[in-house]
């Protein structure tokens, strides 16, 4: 605070608290278009309330300044853990050390829930808890410049921060409306904080008399000048934050970030596909899950899809989440007619290595239960990935509707291809001719798509191609892209991904809606055994790509085209219902070993159970020594002060200069105590203002003279060779603790507390050292 301003009453803080509110939540407001909903502004509103509450009863009760950021960064934890720390606190407000482990948790899964999701986000606990972090730490910073150092001009650059965010995550960048109400809110702010300053310089002269010489403002602002500077400023920070947020550019369209098209996944501009080869060649399995089925189904296990084709490479849809997706109950798949058979299996999965955000199911699936953190499901592609949180350690149970299609059934299918499904046709104009030609050969003569799709299917199984990790690497045609593809076709040796691709790309040239789903096979049985049911486990080599097509009435159809993997679908084999002109061949070449695609970027798909153990035992320790740090923090006053008495009472009784010393304890007591006595008096007049306190009307003013003469006698007399002048220890003592207990007794028990958790006398230095600006009139 700058000396030339008198000090604040309560009242006056308020107005500034309130109109700091204004700011902040209003600026908050400017992340509306990131967030779903208004449940998170309220949450903010109300953290940014407590905080600014806190600091004005801390100012009330004339709490040293300093300490009011630190209490109200404790206020402010407090706030967290009601919102977020449930059982894990005590009294609901307490934190442990558990709190801050979930408050961890929690930034973690902020962390991937911003990685994840698209604008607007749903609200996840996770997201909330980001959220009420920044506008508690936000608010604090604005409340230091209001409050302490009294330039709420200042306050602009926190509100910024809200305020530009926007700008970094989508084009448009923050709304006009917003920038204009928090241009308001400042303007409100400044105008509240003249106000103040006027009422503050009237009040100062009334006080001195009116005869006393003063130097100061006149007691009547021109209010011309002061509005034209207040709108001045107001209008400045408009127009820089208009223009930050205009110029920013988003991560969306960000050339050092990349291209959001392709969603986080694939960030980096890395193909899948590519991913995938280089773990297949990979060797050494590792456990992915395990799961067991009450029926004995053998299903593949679909992590993500990729539906968008671009002609170099595969890439996945990111839409946003929708809250309402909740995984507890599930649609049916777009397409999916009645008619086709049907019947719900639950299976039990349990996750051994596997880490991603991606939730690995049978397709299509009708239920999930058991799952920890934020889960949703996508219409489309029906894959279900997390906002906030991993597949590491769940364990789950999925209701999988194992379909039965018949041939019949996919012939009959409608060529009419429904709206949604549409973009799932779009190939690059620039289709390599021997991809058309090639497609035309293999599906002439076929009566129907579902025939057309079967012959696709059968001819990449046949003798001619085979199965290769090496080759399309060796070669130079790895991926899934045009080039690649026609490369494969005349070399007709790869893996999964190059057969997977090609069927999918045929498809689409023939008029058949296609994507690829990337996942696993259905693993291999073991000899363990849950409830007398088999238990099949689940690791890399079981990683798989294979494409599926669309078909009215039935919906997204597998298929197998890669040789040598997985297994083909009774619904594509020669003999499976009605007669099929295109006879099925069946491949000789052997699957080779597979590995795992590092399908999440930061995170390998796999981790070992003993460096999780130690993650967890790490991030134990880290919480514990930070609860432990804390609360030496807010104790440390205390501790000092009652280790300063203890020494001052050594002197008194074995040290040179016992009397000043209890003098000195005496002194510090009152001020701990807020005691309104000059700390520069003498101490004869320092004694006579305690000993008109109706405390030392009897004993307790004897006690008081007796200190006040010896440490006069000390002071003045003449010195003794052992420094203590004679004094009776005891005495001292006695007298020293009559006066302590007297004042104490004397003052209010908040006083009482103060005095003890926070000691004036031994803060008092320090915040006369940090400034004593701003001890004057903070």
């Amino acid at each position: 605070m700058r000396p030339d301003l008198p000090p604040l009453s309560v009242a006056q803080r308020a107005e500034l608290a309130g109109a700091t509110f204004l700011l902040l939540v209003c600026a908050a407001s400017a992340l509306g278009p990131l967030v779903a909903g208004s449940g998170w502004w309220w949450l903010c509103a109300f953290v940014s309330a407590g905080v600014l509450a806190t600091g004005v009863g801390l100012r009330a009760i004339r709490t040293p300044v300093l300490l009011v950021p630190l209490l109200q960064g404790v206020a402010f934890v407090m706030l967290l853990t009601l919102c977020f720390g449930g059982t894990t606190s005590f009294a609901f407000i307490v934190p442990t050390g558990d709190t801050f482990g979930l408050f961890g948790s929690l930034m973690e899964g902020a962390r991937v829930t911003i990685q994840q999701q698209s604008p607007p986000a749903v609200p996840v606990p996770a997201l909330l808890f980001a959220l009420a972090l920044g506008i508690g730490l936000v608010t604090i910073v604005a409340d230091l410049l209001v409050q302490v150092t009294r330039m709420p001009a200042l306050a602009a650059a926190p509100a910024l921060v809200p305020i530009m965010i926007p700008g970094f995550v989508i084009e448009d960048g923050a709304q006009p409306h917003t920038l204009i109400a928090t241009a308001a809110a400042f303007l409100v702010l400044l105008r509240v904080d003249v106000r103040v300053r006027r009422i503050g310089v009237v009040r100062e002269r009334e006080l001195a008399g009116e005869d006393a010489p003063t130097v100061v403002a006149p007691a009547r602002i021109p209010v011309v000048p002061t509005l034209a500077a207040t709108v001045g400023m107001g209008a400045i920070g408009l127009i820089v934050a208009s223009v930050l947020t205009a110029a920013t550019p988003s991560i969306s369209t960000s050339v050092f970030v990349g291209s959001g098209g392709n969603g986080t996944l694939f960030a980096r501009g890395v193909s899948p596909f590519i991913d995938l080869g280089r773990d297949l060649r990979r060797p050494g399995p590792v456990d992915a899950f395990h799961y067991v089925t009450e029926h004995g189904d053998r299903p593949y296990f679909t992590l993500l899809t990729l539906d968008r084709f671009e002609g170099e490479v595969w890439g996945v849809s990111m839409r946003g989440l929708d809250s309402d997706n909740g995984v507890d109950e599930m649609p049916r798949p777009i397409g999916l007619a009645n008619a086709v058979q049907s019947e719900e299996h639950r299976i039990q999965v349990t996750m051994d290595g596997l880490s991603t955000n991606w939730l690995p199911l049978p397709y299509p699936t009708a239920a999930i239960e058991g799952l920890r953190g934020s889960w949703f499901w996508d219409r489309l592609s029906m894959t279900v990935r997390s906002a906030d949180t991993s597949t590491s350690g769940q364990r789950y149970t999925a209701t999988l509707v194992d379909l039965s299609p018949t041939p019949s059934q996919l012939r009959a299918a409608s060529d009419r291809v429904p709206t949604l499904v549409q973009p799932f046709l779009t190939l690059p104009d620039e289709v390599p001719q021997v991809i058309r030609d090639t497609a035309a050969a293999v599906t002439a003569g076929a009566p129907t798509r579902y025939d057309a799709a079967v012959a696709i299917q059968d001819w990449l199984r046949g003798s001619e191609f085979s199965y290769s990790t090496e080759s399309p690497v060796r070669e130079g045609y790895d991926g899934g892209g045009f080039e690649v593809i026609a490369a494969f076709l005349e070399a007709k040796q790869g893996y999964c991904v190059h057969f997977a691709s090609t069927m999918a790309v045929f498809a689409r040239e023939i008029g058949i809606p296609s994507r690829i789903a990337v996942g696993y096979t259905a693993g291999t049985s073991t000899e363990g055994r849950v409830n007398g049911r088999t238990v099949v486990q689940v690791d890399s080599h079981d990683l798989h790509a294979w494409p599926e097509l669309y078909f009215e009435g039935v919906g997204w159809v597998p298929f197998e085209p890669t040789p040598g993997r997985g297994v083909v679908p009774a619904y594509t084999r020669e003999n499976a219902g009605a007669a099929n002109p295109f006879p099925s061949s069946s491949a000789g070449a052997s699957a080779a070993a597979t590995g795992r695609p590092e399908l999440d970027p930061d995170r390998g798909l796999n981790q070992g159970a003993a460096s999780a153990e130690v993650g967890v035992l790490g991030v134990s320790a880290r919480v514990a020594a930070v609860a432990l740090g804390v609360l030496l923090v807010l104790l440390a006053p205390a501790l000092l002060r009652a280790g300063q008495r203890r020494s001052r009472r050594r002197r008194v009784r074995r040290g040179p200069g016992p009397a000043a010393a209890a003098w000195s304890e005496v002194r510090a007591t009152v001020r701990d105590l807020g005691v309104p006595v000059p700390p520069s008096a003498t101490p004869r007049t320092f004694a006579t203002a305690l000993a008109a306190r109706p405390a030392f009307a009897e004993d307790a003013g004897g006690a008081l003279s007796v200190l006040r003469d010896a440490v006069e006698r000390e002071r003045y007399g003449p010195p003794t060779p052992d420094g203590r002048h004679g004094h009776d220890p005891d005495e001292l003592l006695e007298a020293l603790g009559e006066v302590l207990h007297a004042l104490e007794h004397d003052a209010p028990t908040p006083a009482r507390w103060r005095a003890r958790l926070l000691p004036a006398s031994l803060l008092g230095a320090l915040g006369e050292l940090a400034g004593g600006r701003i001890a004057r009139g903070a």
